[in-house]
């Protein structure tokens, strides 16, 4: 009971000696404010952006394998002179699509995709699409909130039917003033009739390449077989190129999470062996994911000792404030150690005003540090998260260095020999 009461009266007259130089307290805790707000506030962004990032990455589905066709290097390199006098075939086929469904126990759905870059018109209305033809699965796989309608289903693509399903950016371009379902909308020479709206959260200023773009309209694959065909002729630079690229993209969805990475390689050995030239891309998502969170984890600790740099000025401040304060009061120490003060006494006089000062920086700049990432997502339009454990790591930390750059200060004082601090003028 004794011990407690000494320790509050220490603490009130460790506040009362901070209090009797506000402006030089105040200038003394600017060091932990500013260090203690940089750590929480450069976390935060640290873990905004690595959230995003495997957020991105876990929609793509963490059984998925993405297979996308490239076109070859030496292909791309070729004068345009040489281009034009063939057509270009290369990427992944229908053939690649049905070895790997008869090969690979593993792979539970196999979903092709064929993607053509076209001029979708409604009315007077254009706007640049890319039309994806695809089977019902792929909103299986792919999985986007459906804001209308419905998706694709299996007789759409048995029976070739002219539907499509359009993502909500399209509709917001080519249908504004119309009610979307059951509207036209020509690509083409074709014309499809609108039989779903789903949310598209991919898109070209996207961290991750995920499989859809937000400016989709998906259509059946026998559809998109039957009425463009497998070559695609584009105009460039006053030349027209012929590509013929079977499936674009295949998304396999594999049975096991352990059996996503050995199938993944199994796979990339068979598209060697029946592929002349690497055309095509293997992205695992799962991989991705583990990677994502150890640059994560490296990213916040970087992050985070750039930060603690402050903090260690801050601390290095309180300890040059401190040394003089003993300067200043050590007639007042002779005098407390001439009446009976012990040097243990002393050393918690200091120490509690170090902790005080620390303490109550490291408050104030826990609560600058939860509003920059505010202010940064407002006006920068970037994710932030401020997490519990930063907000938390940050005050033990001010507290820490309160108590490591006070005991030198606090020794000192303590030190100090009675008589000469008595003569001290």
């Amino acid at each position: 009971m004794m011990s407690n009461n000494r320790f509050l009266r220490n603490l009130r007259l460790g506040i009362e000696n901070v209090m009797l130089h506000k402006l030089r307290s105040m200038l003394t805790m600017l060091g932990i404010v500013f260090g203690v707000a940089s750590v929480i506030a450069m976390l935060s962004v640290g873990e905004g952006a690595s959230r995003q990032a495997m957020e991105q990455i876990e929609r793509l589905g963490s059984h998925n394998i993405i297979l996308m066709s490239e076109k070859p290097l030496e292909d791309e390199n070729k004068s345009s002179s040489t281009k034009r006098k063939r057509t270009l075939m290369y990427g992944l086929n229908y053939s690649d699509h049905s070895q790997i469904i008869e090969t690979f126990e593993t792979v539970m759905h196999a979903v092709p995709a064929k993607i053509l870059r076209k001029e979708a018109r409604v009315g007077t209305r254009r706007h640049t699409v890319r039309l994806v033809g695809t089977t019902a699965r792929w909103f299986e796989l792919v999985q986007r909130d459906i804001i209308a309608g419905r998706t694709l289903i299996k007789e759409d693509i048995e029976n070739n039917k002219p539907v499509a399903v359009i993502t909500e950016n399209v509709a917001r371009k080519l249908l504004a003033t119309e009610h979307a379902l059951g509207q036209s909308i020509r690509v083409g020479p074709n014309a499809f009739t609108v039989v779903g709206i789903t949310r598209s959260e991919g898109g070209e200023g996207t961290t991750i390449q995920t499989p859809d773009r937000a400016n989709d309209i998906y259509i059946p694959l026998s559809t998109a077989r039957e009425r463009y065909g497998d070559t695609d002729m584009r105009m460039t630079s006053g030349s027209f190129n012929r590509e013929e690229v079977e499936l674009h993209q295949i998304i396999l969805h594999i049975d096991s999470l352990k059996h996503v990475e050995p199938t993944a390689k199994a796979i990339e050995r068979m598209l060697e062996t029946s592929h002349k030239t690497r055309d095509y891309q293997l992205h695992i998502p799962l991989a991705l994911l583990r990677q994502a969170r150890e640059t994560k984890r490296t990213f916040n600790i970087v992050l985070g000792s750039i930060a603690c740099i402050s903090l260690l000025v801050g601390g290095i401040g309180i300890m040059n404030i401190m040394l003089a304060s003993v300067t200043e009061r050590t007639r007042e120490i002779g005098v407390r150690r001439a009446i009976g003060a012990k040097k243990k006494q002393i050393t918690d006089q200091f120490l509690i005003e170090t902790i005080v000062l620390s303490t109550t920086g490291g408050i104030i700049g826990a609560l600058l540090g939860i509003t920059i990432p505010i202010i940064i997502s407002k006006l920068a339009n970037m994710p932030t998260v401020v997490t519990t454990w930063s907000v938390a790591l940050s005050l033990l930390i001010s507290v820490a260095i309160g108590i490591i750059f006070g005991i030198y200060p606090a020794i000192s004082a303590a030190n100090l020999d009675p008589i000469e601090a008595l003569r001290h003028e």
